[in-house]
């Protein structure tokens, strides 16, 4: 798997500003997510290398009533056992756990979840991964009951994502496509801090 010792990355996280003030002084833990339609499974989720991508979801955020003030937290973060899902060997593993998966919602009679569009939106992206997210968490359901087994649990998950509209007419690129991280164990996030302000585009 992807054992990257070391692999220090600078990760943003989109919150309040009253959560970002109490995580940069010590006195919280930024929130684990575990909704059955996160991304990349349960995890404090973080956009790599991207604070302007992070206040937008933060403004979004706010702007559903779910955020008074928008605000950035910046984040180092060590990979250390990291899930890469831009490695063949670490999608081998995730497609094995999802043909896993699939047996035993087979033999259990149940029906197979699916990534959905949000409602109301039908051509939108599938940004509901419920099906993804079942699949990550059986992965990890796996590793965590056989511990004496290769791979050890993994601490972070990290993921390659294709999203909005083209960057201009015929192009392959992407508005928002992104790289997030999940991390799955706090003791990877060595240190939080305050970004400075990012600079407006064109």
């Amino acid at each position: 798997m992807s054992r990257q010792a070391t692999a220090f990355v600078l990760g943003y996280h989109g919150c309040d500003q009253s959560v970002a003030e109490r995580a940069i002084g010590g006195d919280t833990d930024l929130l684990q997510s575990n909704r059955d339609f996160d991304w990349l499974g349960p995890g404090a989720y973080f956009w790599e290398s991207d604070p302007q991508r992070a206040l937008e979801w933060a403004q979004w955020k706010a702007s559903r009533g779910d955020y008074g003030t928008p605000a950035v937290v910046g984040a180092v973060i060590d990979l250390r056992n990291c899930l890469d899902l831009s490695s063949r060997e670490d999608l081998a593993l995730l497609r094995a756990a999802y043909d896993s998966f699939v047996r035993i919602r087979k033999a259990s009679g149940l029906p197979m979840l699916e990534n959905r569009s949000v409602p109301g939106d039908p051509n939108a992206d599938r940004v509901l991964r419920f099906l993804d997210c079942a699949v990550l968490r059986h992965l990890h359901s796996i590793l965590e009951d056989a511990p004496e087994q290769s791979p050890e649990p993994f601490d972070t998950v990290r993921g390659m994502f294709t999203e909005g509209g083209e960057v201009y007419p015929g192009s392959g690129f992407r508005e928002k496509s992104h790289v997030q991280i999940a991390v799955r164990n706090p003791q990877c996030i060595k240190g939080i801090f305050r970004p400075r302000p990012y600079p407006a585009g064109p």
